[in-house]
Formats: structure tokens, C-alpha cells, sequence
């Protein structure tokens, strides 16, 4: 332990300066945190952050109104459900046993999401928001698997690198599904009135124009499509 002067303070009544000291610790000792400290710790961040959207998901579910909405939360359920346990893999594969660390962001990103739930309610507005909410938590993921990826091979070791490639890759397909309800419906359905939902398309994405018609030769009329 060492010692160094931390400040001064005038003293009114002898008009003069006291000289305050403050113990330090000596930090020569510590060892300093390598990228494996790193990955570890982002690891157990990521896997509370998993926990904690299996236990939300299933009301964002309920409270969706569009049948695709409702299906691509359920259906991403069961892979977050499949990522906790990946991530226990990933642990394994470096000799560690799961920790408890509360991940903040996440917190604080599904609190939102509940607040969504509740302020829109009722509202045409209701499934827009609670893709806005879903996304800014698949945006969180898909950055911190895509370091989390890269720092497993840094660290020369493929099977953890493998496990969170898959995962990353089922973030990105979840977000992608997820914009695409957005532009087909959601987007439109929240401008509505009265608080009842537009017509759902019953189709991501739309067929081309004149999907199996038979191409026709110059000056000539094109086939009908086939049945």
C-alpha cells in the first residue's frame, strides 16, 4: 500500500492549507485481464441475456395481433431456448460452468418492450411496436455474437467459434423475418384507425407477376399459366 497527497483544504480558522493523504492500493500484483477474460465474461453476459428472453417472448407472443407476428416469436422462442444451451456448450469448451451476471442492456431493452405491450394495447399500432422492440434486442445480439465469433477463433477454439456462428446465424435470419412483417403488414396496419388491424397478406413476400407462365417468342401471344 501506498500514499499520495489527494488535495488541500483552507482551514478558515488559521488561515492556512491542510494537506490530506489518502491510502492507494498497489496495483503491480493484479493480473491483467486478457481477451479470453473478455470472451468469458461477454459469454455469461450474453447467456443471462438469453434466460431472460425466454421468459419474455411468450408475451410479446401473446400480445401480437398478426398471426405471422405471433408465429415468428414463438418460433424464435425455441431457438433462444436452443441458444442458452449452446452457450453452456461454449462454456464447456473452455472449461467453465455458467455464472450468474445480470446483462443490464437486456434488462433494460425488455422493460421497454412491456412498455410497448401496455401503452399500445388495443392500438393498430401494437404489432409495429413490438417489432421495434424485438429488433433493437436482435440488434444487440447480432453485435455481440459477431465479436463473441470472432474473439473464439482469435482464441483457437473452433468448437465454441462454431456453436455462436450458429446462433449469430439464427439472430439474423430472426431479424430478417422480422423487417420483412414490418414492411408487409405491420407498417401499414399501425397508420389504420378505430383500432382494428388492416387485411393481412397472406405472404411475406410477393409472387412475381405472371409466376409460371410459359416466356413467349417475339410477335407471338404468351401462354397461360399452368393450373
Amino acid at each position: 500500500m501506498g500514499w499520495f497527497a489527494a488535495f488541500t483544504q483552507t482551514d478558515p480558522q488559521n488561515h492556512g492549507e491542510q494537506f490530506f493523504m489518502v491510502p492507494t492500493t498497489n496495483n503491480k500484483n493484479q493480473k491483467m485481464k486478457t481477451l479470453k477474460d473478455l470472451f468469458l465474461a461477454e459469454v455469461t453476459g450474453m447467456y443471462d441475456s438469453e434466460r431472460q428472453i425466454v421468459k419474455a417472448l411468450p408475451k410479446l407472443a401473446q400480445a401480437a395481433t398478426c398471426a405471422n407476428l405471433k408465429a415468428a416469436l414463438q418460433a424464435h422462442l425455441k431457438e433462444t431456448e436452443g441458444h442458452v444451451t449452446k452457450l453452456e456448450q461454449v462454456l464447456q469448451a473452455f472449461e467453465q460452468k455458467p455464472q450468474t451476471k445480470t446483462c443490464q442492456v437486456t434488462t433494460d431493452l425488455l422493460a421497454h418492450g412491456d412498455r410497448i405491450v401496455a401503452d399500445y394495447k388495443g392500438s393498430p399500432a401494437i404489432d409495429a411496436g413490438l417489432i421495434s422492440a424485438a429488433q433493437k434486442v436482435e440488434h444487440l445480439e447480432i453485435a455481440a455474437y459477431g465479436a463473441l465469433h470472432a474473439w473464439a477463433i482469435q482464441l483457437g477454439n473452433p468448437k465454441a467459434a462454431s456453436l455462436i456462428e450458429t446462433i449469430l446465424g439464427e439472430e439474423k435470419a430472426a431479424n430478417e423475418t422480422l423487417t420483412k412483417l414490418a414492411l408487409a403488414n405491420c407498417n401499414k396496419e399501425a397508420v389504420g384507425e378505430g383500432g382494428h388491424p388492416a387485411k393481412e397478406t397472406p405472404a411475406l413476400i410477393a409472387p412475381l407477376p405472371n409466376a409460371g407462365a410459359t416466356p413467349a417468342a417475339p410477335g407471338r401471344k404468351p401462354a397461360p399459366a399452368r393450373a
